[in-house]
């Protein structure tokens, strides 16, 4: 024999602030907000003054021509990782240390360039030839 709920019997009942509002996520009481105004202004501080630094061959900044591929700020340390426009790039020494020179000014602290792997591509930045 199966034994099914009682349809007489009263159903468990969860105090109302238990349950999250109809539609609304559940959020724990410690969880980071989804969206950080202050991380992300600080982001794109980084990423004007990475304007500044411009590729000597192709007359164009590291933003504009999509080399920057990602920021991660940290509390001690930030690393930007990023790609060349070719893989042994003459400039690449130079570009590397300006990347780092231009985001320590807006942070404040040590901040890593790590290049990536990845091949540019001129789509990217927009760029049809």
């Amino acid at each position: 024999m199966t034994e099914t709920a009682d349809p007489v019997a009263p159903a468990a009942t969860v105090p109302a602030a238990a349950t999250p509002a109809a539609g609304a996520a559940p959020v724990a009481p410690d969880a980071p907000p989804l969206f950080d105004a202050e991380r992300r202004a600080t982001e794109l501080a980084i990423l004007d003054a990475l304007r500044a630094v411009v590729d000597p061959e192709i007359g164009m900044n590291v933003v504009e021509l999509a080399l920057i591929k990602q920021i991660i700020l940290g509390t001690n340390e930030t690393e930007i990782k990023m790609i060349l426009t070719t893989p042994f790039c003459p400039y690449a020494g130079s570009m590397i240390a300006q990347v780092t020179e231009q985001a320590e000014s807006v942070v404040e602290h040590p901040v890593k360039v790590t290049l990536l792997a990845e091949r540019w591509d001129p789509r990217d930045a927009g760029l049809m030839w």
